[in-house]
């Protein structure tokens, strides 16, 4: 496999992409080693740039600091990483809730492809007044891990919506309150000089 070939296969033809991917049944930790673990790089090391040396702008006052670029870098691949997990821990926990088999491989294998607009798009942290481009670009990860569900899951067409809108649903307060520990493990270290 690829890495840019993949990239660019499941961004631009993702039904066929999701064939290919599902025919492969690649074990979770070669997926995380091989594709998660290297595209997760891009939002950390943008943010690094963005928030560390480039900086921005608030209320007219320039801000900029290594030390912050460097938490908000631990910050951004940390969530990566373990957002993956955690949205393929809840897809795989309420697979047979909707008619499907359990399958962590598979689960995560979903969840890491869909992720892909959201590693390409960290590169918009490069310019932190650009950032919401990353949660826009989320949103076609949200489309891919939609239409992959039948796939890679094998959800019943009569379920495949509500699998995704309840996976979609505890995902979001799951990566809520990942997302709440992160931000005051990144302030806790800015306000004690860690």
């Amino acid at each position: 496999m690829e890495l840019v070939s993949r990239i660019k296969s499941i961004l631009v033809s993702p039904k066929t992409e999701w064939q290919t991917i599902e025919a492969e049944n690649a074990p979770h930790a070669k997926v995380f080693t091989s594709y998660v673990v290297p595209l997760a790089i891009i939002p950390a090391v943008a943010a690094f740039i963005g928030y560390g040396l480039i900086g921005y702008s608030v209320l007219g006052h320039h801000v900029s600091s290594v030390s912050w670029g460097f938490r908000q870098a631990i910050v951004q691949y940390a969530a990566m990483l373990g957002g993956t997990y955690i949205t393929a821990f809840v897809i795989n926990a309420l697979a047979e809730n909707f008619g499907t088999r359990k399958d962590f491989d598979r689960a995560f294998s979903l969840v890491a492809y869909a992720y892909t607009p959201m590693f390409a798009g960290g590169v918009f942290y490069l310019l932190p007044s650009l950032s919401w481009l990353t949660s826009l670009a989320g949103l076609y990860g949200l489309y891919l891990l939609y239409i992959g569900l039948q796939p890679m899951m094998k959800a019943p067409a009569d379920k495949q919506t509500s699998y995704f809108v309840v996976s979609l649903i505890v995902t979001i307060v799951v990566s809520a309150l990942l997302s709440f520990v992160l931000a005051a493990m990144l302030l806790k270290s800015t306000y004690f000089g860690f």
